[in-house]
């Protein structure tokens, strides 16, 4: 009667050396396993790097043409260095200058892997690169793509942690923010030429990742009536991407309220200072 048998690493290194024979398929040790999928991780994260979105900065369509307030300005800040902006101009057509720089772009040093779970430097705030002061949003995006660029939902957005800092100054809207959607605001004027406290200042790649695995189990019937098994461990997301994307609108100061209101679809409350405190939001306005 045939048994059933999974063999050992002991075993499976005596057949190396050749003190044995026979045409049963080996088990993977757990190490190399392990190896594999970290290393397809490795693979899937280290492409990432240069195809992550750019970081798009604009002022709100919305209230430009109510406003009309071309002089506006913002710049996204990455790590101390301008990395994306709009700048409107002074002529009345509500032409403007902008930059679209990307994100990411100098995480990895140059010769190193990206690491599930390491601690990289990702500090990002706000300078008011216009003319007249204002209020600030910020939105940030975080998702996977699959092997095609598709966006997927089999991988869990919040695995791409974001570190916040700074919450005295930024305020979450959370009617507004999702698992893969996070909407700030600087509850302070900024002034020309200011710049916000950062809102982050790092970001890592949860080591989660490496550890979504499948597994499929073949018998098949030896030589020696021996039924043995080989236990197949796959990484399932090879070739998968993540995206961090930063989005970043400004409003005027004056008559703060009805225009963060108009652009922003969000109620607020603004103090003799001019700082913001979020009233909430009694519809959506996208």
């Amino acid at each position: 009667m045939a048994g059933t048998k999974i063999r050992s690493d002991r075993e499976r290194k005596s057949r190396k050396r050749g003190k044995e024979s026979g045409n049963g398929r080996r088990l993977e040790s757990p190490a190399v396993t392990t190896a594999l999928f970290v290393l397809a991780a490795f693979l899937l994260l280290g492409s990432t790097i240069g195809g992550t979105r750019a970081a798009l900065t604009y002022f709100s369509e919305n209230y430009t043409s109510r406003l009309e307030t071309p002089n506006i300005g913002v710049t996204l800040v990455e790590n101390g260095s301008p990395v994306s902006w709009r700048n409107y101009g002074s002529s009345s057509d509500g032409s403007w200058e902008e930059e679209k720089g990307t994100l990411l772009q100098g995480l990895v040093p140059e010769g190193e892997a990206f690491l599930l779970g390491r601690k990289y430097p990702e500090e990002l705030a706000v300078t008011n690169s216009g003319d007249i002061d204002e209020y600030v949003r910020v939105s940030i995006y975080r998702y996977w793509l699959d092997g095609n660029g598709q966006k997927t939902q089999k991988l869990d957005p919040e695995w791409i942690d974001l570190n916040r800092v700074n919450g005295q100054d930024w305020l979450v809207d959370p009617d507004a923010s999702t698992k893969e959607r996070l909407v700030l605001y600087y509850k302070d004027i900024l002034g020309v030429g200011e710049t916000t406290t950062p809102l982050s200042d790092i970001l890592t790649v949860d080591s989660s990742v490496a550890l979504q695995t499948e597994r499929s189990v073949t018998e098949k019937v030896g030589e020696d009536g021996i039924v043995y098994k080989t236990i197949t461990t796959t990484y399932p997301y090879n070739g998968f991407r993540f995206v961090l994307k930063a989005e970043v609108d400004a409003v005027q100061t004056h008559n703060a309220a009805d225009a963060i209101w108009s652009a922003w679809g969000c109620r607020v409350n603004v103090d003799g200072n001019g700082s913001l405190a979020l009233a909430g939001r009694s519809e959506r306005v996208e």
